[in-house]
């Protein structure tokens, strides 16, 4: 394994492995206004959500590593505290990374990538009309994180206003993540878009209390075709299936075939419930992955 230590890197080379390492990154795109009224539309990658009670984004603007000279954004943000962030989609994503040039101080990037002012309701700036998602936001504090190349400015940004293209909603008004076609940002010149068949779903043990990894028996744990993810599944049930649950599963056609065809076999056997298993597991089927696991 390669090990670095960061103090014997440049800000260049920290930069670039660190923009492929923590990857993908959700895109703020800024809007912002200076105290003359001159508009400015940027964006950054790192950016997040930080809080829901108060509603919270950060992002940070950091200062160039060619020139360690600031963005405008963060001078406009010193002067008017208010922004819109905008969360950026597919269909906009080759003007969004058009209004990242480094255009003069007073040019509005608006202008430039062609994207469409539309009024906020609340703040000064305006939002990007072909974005589904617009961040109403006061500008809390500024963080400078130095004054060094590369160094960062975090921008705390309390949500006052959340607007929502209709598109991207369901029926019962809340957002459905197979629609909003969310785009990111990796290293280098690379990006990747969400789509449906990238999407998938992992079970969050909010409510419950799984067996935990250690509880695994042993044979299973260290199994030659379940992976870490499987193993992670299996670890996330509240409790093992009962015996008569586990009998019961056993009775299937499926089973007593491998049951009926390993006679004698027990290493074979092993093998074909634990590929039975992950079957199961790579569809979702915890609780049946179990059963044939357990079955003797």
């Amino acid at each position: 394994m390669l090990s670095l230590q960061t103090k014997d890197l440049t800000p260049l080379q920290i930069q670039a492995y660190l923009n492929y390492a923590v990857a993908p990154r959700p895109i703020c795109l800024a809007s912002t206004i200076d105290k003359e009224g001159n508009v400015n539309l940027s964006p950054f990658s790192f950016f997040n959500l930080f809080s829901v009670n108060p509603p919270v984004c950060v992002f940070s603007p950091s200062r160039r590593v060619r020139d360690n000279t600031t963005k405008h954004t963060l001078e406009n943000l010193k002067d008017v505290p208010e922004c819109v962030i905008n969360i950026v989609n597919y269909d906009m994503v080759q003007q969004v990374s058009l209004s990242s040039v480094e255009y003069p101080a007073g040019v509005n990037e608006f202008t430039k990538s062609g994207l469409t002012e539309l009024p906020s309701t609340l703040v000064k700036p305006p939002r990007v009309a072909e974005s589904k998602i617009q961040l109403e936001c006061v500008v809390k504090d500024v963080i400078s994180l130095g004054d060094t190349p590369g160094a960062g400015n975090l921008v705390i940004a309390e949500i006052k206003v959340i607007h929502i293209n209709e598109d991207v909603l369901n029926t019962d008004g809340s957002i459905d993540q197979l629609k909003t076609d969310h785009v990111a940002r990796l290293g280098g010149d690379w990006y990747c878009r969400v789509t449906a068949d990238n999407l998938f779903k992992v079970a969050k043990p909010v409510t419950t209390v799984g067996i935990g990894f250690d509880a695994i028996p042993h044979a299973i744990r260290n199994s030659k075709v379940l992976t870490g993810n499987n193993l992670g599944q299996l670890g996330n049930v509240e409790q093992l299936p009962t015996d008569v649950e586990i009998e019961a599963y056993t009775q299937s056609d499926e089973l007593k075939e491998i049951f009926d065809a390993t006679i004698g076999d027990n290493q074979t056997r092993e093998l074909q419930l634990h590929l039975k298993a992950k079957q199961l597991l790579d569809n979702g089927l915890v609780a049946d992955a179990w059963k044939v696991l357990l079955a003797e």
